[in-house]
């Protein structure tokens, strides 16, 4: 990344991660586009039939020591992550279809390729869905848990990860559902204790995400949140996570747009380029398009995508540059799309002297062939975090914000959104957990 780096002083002695012994279970909450895409992935490269592109954990390197030491093992091979063979899933959906039966309705995969993979995603069939349409005012869910409250049905969540427990030796849960409604913290969230008078009272300000959460954290189990929701991100959650070593990451995959203005927005504020407007607009046809549709579930959606540049830019320090950004983004249902999202951009930058430009770009992607690698990443890192001593323990772990739109800090910190910044901060974590030097890249010892 830069032409000038060097290694650090070697981090104190620490204890290493235990090994991935066993089975990992991955219980996964939503089966649509993203969850069958990733475990429809997941089975064609342990069947030799593609490569796991677009994920760190499988293709990516670290390097160690020096530039002149040429030392760059594979992450994998340098840490002890789950080997994609001990890997065994389950979910919950709020529709009957089994793997097979969502992905070749939710069309990311080609035909083919499903019918390969057929035989075995046939066998993963969904439990009953925490669903209330309260949340998602557009789904309709048919498979879905029935209880006196939600305490019942928080118990119901936890009696399935008892269950799926007793078949593997690990289990990490990760929403890959929709996205819900705005809700913002109150009373309920702030203490465990609250929260659960809460679910006994069915406060409305318990959504179903936060169930999920609340089962698997009691249960110790890691969780990550795949979509914008008030989910972890409160006090009775990170009260949880600590309390029972299960660990927890903050936010919303980092897929198309906002992935593109993690890395374009650093590239001008490094190079002290001003930004008078920022204007993003999405196409997408799929299911989370049609959630979208609806305001209310939009505007969690659009808190998530807005915060980036400001954390970025930090206006407060270049007033002249980033003070009055006009930044607005829109989301637009469009069925012929499906699941091939466009994300469009137009950035107003202006450079010396004041002078304006302007930057165009028209991000053709396929959003659930980016979410993937993402979310197996984030299941493989929390499972490897709570093997981890130095980690387990701590609740929110920052290092992961490299795959999330809505990075999760603790109380009085700000979230790092530059692309850059997290992906050194991701891998001097993992040097750090391995008693490995850590990298500053600063170089001069090379020109002594």
């Amino acid at each position: 990344m830069s032409t000038t780096e060097q290694s650090g002083s070697k981090t104190a002695s620490i204890e290493k991660p235990a090994p991935a012994k066993g089975k990992l279970g991955v219980m996964v909450v939503g089966l649509g586009a993203v969850a069958t895409t990733m475990i429809a992935g997941v089975e064609a490269v342990r069947r030799g039939l593609a490569k796991p592109i677009g994920s760190l954990t499988q293709m990516g390197t670290i390097r160690l020591g020096k530039r002149t030491d040429n030392k760059s093992p594979l992450v994998k091979d340098f840490v002890p992550l789950a080997d994609l063979n001990d890997i065994v899933f389950t979910g919950w959906d709020i529709f009957e279809d089994n793997v097979y039966e969502s992905a070749a309705h939710a069309k990311v995969l080609e035909k083919e390729t499903l019918e390969q993979l057929k035989p075995y995603l046939e066998t993963i069939k969904p439990l009953p869905a925490v669903f209330d349409q309260f949340y998602v005012k557009r789904l309709h869910g048919t498979h879905v848990k029935k209880g006196k409250n939600k305490k019942d049905l928080a118990d119901q969540v936890r009696t399935d990860i008892q269950n799926f427990r007793k078949t593997v030796d690990r289990v990490v849960m990760i929403w890959c559902g929709s996205t819900e409604i705005f809700l913002e913290p109150t009373a309920v969230h702030q203490s465990i204790d609250a929260f659960e008078k809460g679910l006994e009272s069915d406060d409305p300000g318990i959504a179903p995400s936060q169930i999920y959460a609340y089962a698997a954290l009691s249960e110790g189990v890691p969780f990550a949140n795949g979509a914008p929701n008030l989910t972890v991100d409160c006090p009775a959650m990170i009260e949880l996570s600590k309390k029972n070593g299960a660990p927890i990451c903050g936010k919303d995959f980092k897929t198309g747009q906002t992935f593109m203005k993690t890395v374009l927005a650093p590239a001008f504020k490094a190079r002290l380029l001003g930004v008078s407007g920022w204007y993003s607009t999405n196409i997408l046809g799929n299911r989370d398009g049609e959630v979208l549709d609806d305001p209310e579930s939009f505007k969690t959606k659009e808190e998530s995508k807005l915060g980036s540049l400001e954390y970025i830019f930090q206006p407060e320090l270049y007033p002249d540059l980033y003070k009055d950004i006009f930044h607005k983004v829109r989301i637009n249902y469009y069925p012929p799309r499906g699941d091939n999202k466009e994300g469009w951009d137009n950035i107003d930058i202006f450079g010396w002297l004041g002078y304006p430009m302007q930057i165009k770009v028209d991000f053709l992607c396929r959003d659930s062939i980016l979410a993937a690698p993402i979310a197996l990443d984030l299941v493989l890192f929390l499972d490897l975090a709570q093997r981890t001593p130095s980690l387990t323990n701590i609740g929110i772990q920052e290092w992961l914000s490299f795959y999330l739109k809505s990075p999760q800090t603790r109380e009085g910190l700000y979230p790092e959104h530059d692309l850059f910044i997290q992906s050194m901060k991701l891998k001097n974590t993992l040097r750090h957990i391995m008693g490995a030097d850590l990298i500053t890249h600063l170089g001069l010892e090379y020109y002594d």
